[in-house]
């Protein structure tokens, strides 16, 4: 920590606090389940905390964070194999009835997504979900920036597909 100043530690731990929704966000979308979720985002900050000196100033502590979770999921799903698991608690949630004008439709995108390919699916949601740049997606999943960008295509093509044109 040296040459940050003595509040440098509190600004990196304010900075992560803030940008814990934003990684709940990904993490539902990653394991499609919110306990999972809950745990992959309690794995980054932890794994954050610990690695602390780690992270130089002026960097993107964003795509470090995000990089984080995304390399924890992957070991996550490494470990058990499959993330197959959430289907049943995602297919629940659809089969409740729309309440409000929208909700059927959120449901519909919300389906469409999770039939992605798993690697279109963390394109589309790092890129237009999450408004990362291409560049700072490109830094999360390690991907050249053409890759991340053919990926986040073909998954448009895909939901505009699912989806049909819209009224």
């Amino acid at each position: 920590m040296t040459g940050r100043g003595k509040d440098a530690p509190f600004r990196y731990r304010e900075a992560i606090a803030a940008l814990t929704p934003q990684l709940r966000g990904f993490a539902r979308f990653l394991a499609r389940d919110a306990t999972r979720a809950d745990d992959l985002v309690q794995e980054t900050l932890l794994r954050a905390l610990e690695h602390e000196a780690s992270w130089q100033d002026g960097t993107d502590l964003r795509a470090w964070l995000f990089r984080i979770l995304r390399n924890a999921f992957l070991d996550q799903a490494r470990r058990s194999g499959t993330e197959r698991r959430a289907l049943g608690a995602l297919d629940a949630d659809a089969a409740q009835p729309a309440t409000q004008p929208g909700i059927a439709e959120l449901g519909e995108l919300g389906r469409a997504i999770a039939a992605l390919p798993a690697a279109q699916r963390e394109a589309i949601l790092l890129v237009a979900a999450l408004e990362f740049t291409v560049a700072e997606a490109a830094a999360v999943t390690g991907l050249p920036e053409g890759t991340l960008k053919a990926r986040v295509s073909r998954a448009r093509d895909a939901l505009a597909r699912q989806l049909g044109p819209r009224r």
